[in-house]
């Protein structure tokens, strides 16, 4: 009787051969799109450094960039939420403008007591995003147009509250404990930075680690698909633009507390930068998709290359070129991210089909 035969010994796989080097490449590849704009902050620093050596690689310089760019940061953050969910808020630099202007208008004309007047306007602001929401999907109107709509309105309300001037406090100021939202430091670096690094990491752990921002991840990707697996899409929709508007109303006591004086049309300057760092927040750290912590690092991009650009004299109009042309690059980088994720996908696959012998042992 003859003893039965050995099975053939497993293939292993050659990392040298071409499945193995596609995977590399596309490691490789992750890496540089995930980490790019993080290098590219760094390069920015060193070479900004390196023209400005007295002036950029300060204490100074990095106080002044993590004190006027938290609000910026701020607002990204709250243009980032909706946009997880597939939809554009462009009503933030608006409702920006109406929260800083109801603060002191509450402080300084109603004389209210300065943690109230705050409150009052962040649950504004909450009711503004949840009324952006339902006229988004109980609607079914197209963000881009609702918003602009309601943002339209918003401005409106702000100039007839300032009636198209400015408030100013009185001989006495406004309360210094209110002041000191923006003014004080912490551990020798100004607060404001520390509020960003703390809404960041609040929708990190949202969005990243819960299932809430799974869900809304799954609405952003394919809303119909959600829908029919049983994900209330209207429901985290309406919570998205929520979020954003409590955020924006947590920037506009932030932006009171900075100017001191009510401006009406203020806020309409936060817009563009906010969304740049949205979308190209959505090309770094997850590449393809919207995520917190690089809206924060796409920011950093942008706080130093304009504090380079400034310190280098450059005229006022380069600031608004920066903005655009950064805003091409973050759409053209995102749509190509979300392509290359399609790509990987099918090419994935494809290398499991080759790798698999016919008889489908191991």
């Amino acid at each position: 009787m003859t003893a039965p035969p050995s099975p053939p010994p497993p293939r292993r796989r050659n990392p040298l051969s071409r499945p193995g080097r596609r995977r590399s490449a596309r490691r490789a590849g992750h890496l540089a799109g995930a980490y790019g704009l993080l290098v590219l902050t760094g390069l920015l620093y060193l070479v900004f450094s390196l023209a400005l050596p007295r002036t950029f690689p300060t204490l100074d310089t990095l106080d002044s960039i993590l004190s006027t760019q938290s609000i910026p940061a701020v607002l990204a953050l709250a243009a980032m939420v909706p946009i997880v969910t597939g939809a554009f808020d462009l009503s933030i630099g608006y409702g920006l403008g109406l929260a800083h202007v109801m603060v002191l208008y509450l402080i300084v004309d109603a004389g209210w007591p300065w943690p109230l007047a705050c409150l009052v306007v962040v649950a504004g602001g909450t009711a503004v995003g949840v009324l952006n929401g339902v006229i988004v999907e109980f609607g079914r109107i197209d963000s881009f147009i609702a918003t602009l709509g309601t943002g339209s309105m918003m401005y409106a309300v702000t100039g007839w509250i300032t009636d198209g001037g400015r408030i100013v406090p009185g001989p006495q100021g406004l309360p210094a404990a209110f002041t000191d939202l923006y003014d004080s430091t912490f551990l020798g670096l100004p607060v404001p930075a520390f509020y960003v690094l703390a809404l960041t990491v609040a929708l990190w752990v949202v969005l990243e680690r819960l299932p809430l921002g799974r869900y809304l991840y799954v609405v952003g990707s394919n809303a119909r698909a959600a829908d029919l697996v049983g994900i209330p899409v209207r429901k985290y929709t309406v919570c998205a633009f929520a979020t954003s508007g409590l955020i924006v109303g947590c920037a506009g006591v932030l932006l009171a507390a900075q100017q001191q004086l009510g401006n009406p049309s203020v806020g309409l300057d936060y817009l563009l930068p906010a969304f740049v760092g949205a979308l190209l927040g959505a090309t770094a750290i997850r590449p393809g998709r919207p995520n917190p912590l690089g809206t924060l690092v796409a920011v950093a991009v942008l706080a130093v290359g304009l504090t380079g650009i400034a310190q280098l004299g450059a005229e006022f109009w380069t600031v608004p070129l920066f903005h655009g042309g950064t805003l091409l690059l973050a759409v053209g980088l995102a749509g190509y991210s979300a392509r290359r994720r399609l790509r990987t996908g099918a090419a994935t696959t494809s290398d499991a089909v080759a790798v698999t012998p016919e008889d489908g042992s191991p």
